[in-house]
């Protein structure tokens, strides 16, 4: 119940952002693609796409996401069943119902948690701790108020470890993992590689952490070939197939540029390291939390290094306890926390070696973290039958209290702001705005939508901006063009702001918008926009 309460509180404040909108749209049935490019469009036009569609289905939902996005269908479609359950919101799709479904499947972590944590330990005291930590876990509050397919991956991967765990518990005990334990192991593999592609990365650091225990068995005289690693086998086979129907859809058109993001090719110096802090930092907030995105200097500081000191000393309390625990089950232990190094060594792999950074996104680590949570667990329990106590209470408040941080926005903020460029765009424009922008993906349609819930959100009676999405097939191509004969049919006096252009198109789209009488009166950023704001005059 504390759980559930955490993640439904406040579910609806926080402003929609970016990749919200992709849920929203696609599930619902309609795509980004009905929104006009290059002409000035109405707020009204913009979000068409947010409209329901009562005779849109799931074979809709399933053609404009494989046409216009590179994610699997799976939590699309539930999600568009899911919102048949909720009335629109004037006129648009609720915000609430569409982030209640990942929310549900956050709350079902919990319990799902215990399981594993008694599948692998068989105790009650690892079982209930594992569902504590998972209650009270920062990350977990973070990844269930997002309206995105995170949460039910972490479902998926939990039913994978479950049977990873069973067929290890048989294979030690020279018995054939049952067959139906084996189709399971493969549906639930499909099912999560339908939802995630990245749950290909739990699964594969599933098989490094066999191969670990049967190289281990090889050593100790003890591995026989047979049935039982046959079915493996054959588990191995039948996810690697269920992975690779998803192939076609992988390599669309859309893929490099949606993707273009994480690609880090310039590294120097202590950049090099950033990967292995952002894993680290990732892992503490699974943890805990503090309000490390207060606005106040002295606040942040003060709460990295408190959190970097009690991390240090959980690190000290839960390896003593691990220590502990592997003496009873080392088998458990091994297994798990093979499967959490083999996850590490991918993203480090994928980092370093194709210069394809998964660590840039804290949400990502969605791929080990229900081996983190549970492992942790295991270390509490062997220090709660030791009678040690107080750290573990004191543990869940510290968690708690990174969830309220999560809860009171002060931490996991949202990449991008559209609310607060909605604040700065009212507080500086004195003529009717014009809000153009770079377009590349439905990506930044989806920054222009943001942009236009949180105005009606915040400034209902206020006067909306026009918008633009100036369309460019690659980014080398000049965007001015379009803006110059966008504003030239615009009246004036009018307030232009112009957002992510690209770096090497501004001075000459400057230069040409001066020359239209144009003068620049801001230019810097706000969270996830870049921004230059002219008053044009007539």
């Amino acid at each position: 119940m504390l759980g559930l309460a955490l993640r439904f509180a406040h579910l609806a404040d926080k402003a929609p952002w970016t990749d919200e909108f992709s849920t929203m749209v696609f599930s619902l049935g309609n795509s980004f693609r009905t929104v006009p490019l290059d002409r000035v469009i109405s707020l009204t036009e913009l979000m068409q796409p947010l409209v329901p569609n009562p005779e849109a289905g799931v074979g809709d939902v399933v053609r404009h996401l494989l046409n216009e996005s590179n994610h699997p269908p799976l939590y699309f479609a539930l999600t568009h069943g899911w919102l048949g359950l909720f009335f629109p919101v004037e006129g648009y799709v609720s915000l609430w119902g569409v982030r209640s479904l990942s929310a549900l499947f956050g709350t079902l972590t919990i319990p799902a948690a215990f399981g594993l944590g008694w599948l692998a330990f068989r105790t009650r005291s690892a079982a209930h701790l594992a569902a504590m930590v998972m209650a009270v876990s920062p990350f977990g509050v973070y990844l269930a108020q997002e309206a995105r397919h995170y949460t039910l991956p972490v479902l998926w991967i939990m039913a994978s470890l479950a049977c990873l765990v069973a067929c290890v518990q048989a294979l030690q005990k020279n018995r054939v993992p049952p067959l139906w334990l084996g189709g399971a192991w493969v549906l639930v593999n499909g099912l999560g590689i339908a939802t995630h592609y990245f749950v290909a990365i739990a699964l594969a650091a599933e098989g490094l952490a066999l191969l670990g225990l049967a190289v281990y068995q090889i050593q100790q005289g003890k591995f026989c070939w047979g049935a039982g690693w046959g079915r493996v086998v054959a588990v191995g086979l039948g996810t690697l197939l269920s992975g690779l129907v998803w192939l076609p859809a992988m390599q669309g058109d859309q893929e490099t540029e949606l993707t273009r993001w994480i690609v880090r090719g310039d590294r120097a110096g202590l950049a090099w390291l950033h990967p292995v802090g952002q894993l680290l930092s990732g892992m503490v907030s699974m943890l805990y939390l503090l309000p490390i995105q207060a606005k106040s200097q002295i606040v942040v500081y003060a709460s990295v290094l408190a959190l970097l000191s009690v991390a240090l000393w959980t690190i000290w309390q839960i390896g003593g306890g691990l220590r502990l625990q592997f003496r009873e089950n080392p088998q458990a232990i091994a297994l798990l926390g093979g499967v959490w190094a083999g996850a590490i060594a991918l993203f480090l792999l994928i980092t370093y070696g194709f210069q394809r950074d998964l660590t840039v996104a804290f949400r990502y680590q969605f791929v080990f973290y229900p081996a983190v949570m549970v492992l942790m667990a295991a270390g509490l329990a062997a220090l709660w039958q030791r009678g040690q106590r107080c750290p573990i209470y004191l543990m869940g408040l510290l968690g708690l209290l990174g969830c309220i941080t999560v809860l009171a926005n002060l931490g996991f903020q949202k990449t991008h702001r559209p609310d607060l460029l909605a604040q700065r765009i009212q507080a500086n424009t004195e003529f009717p705005a014009l809000v153009a922008i770079a377009h590349h993906t439905h990506g930044q349609t989806g920054r222009l939508m943001g942009l236009a819930w949180a105005w009606r959100s915040q400034f209902p009676e206020a006067p909306a901006p026009h918008f633009l999405l100036a369309h460019q097939d690659n980014r080398s191509e000049a965007i001015d063009p379009i803006v110059i004969r966008a504003l030239a049919i615009q009246s004036r006096p009018i307030d232009l702001w112009l957002l992510n252009v690209e770096i090497s198109q501004r001075p000459t789209l400057l230069k040409k918008l001066a020359q239209q009488n144009c003068t620049l009166l801001d230019d810097g950023t706000e969270t996830g926009y870049r921004l230059h704001h002219l008053r044009c005059e007539r």
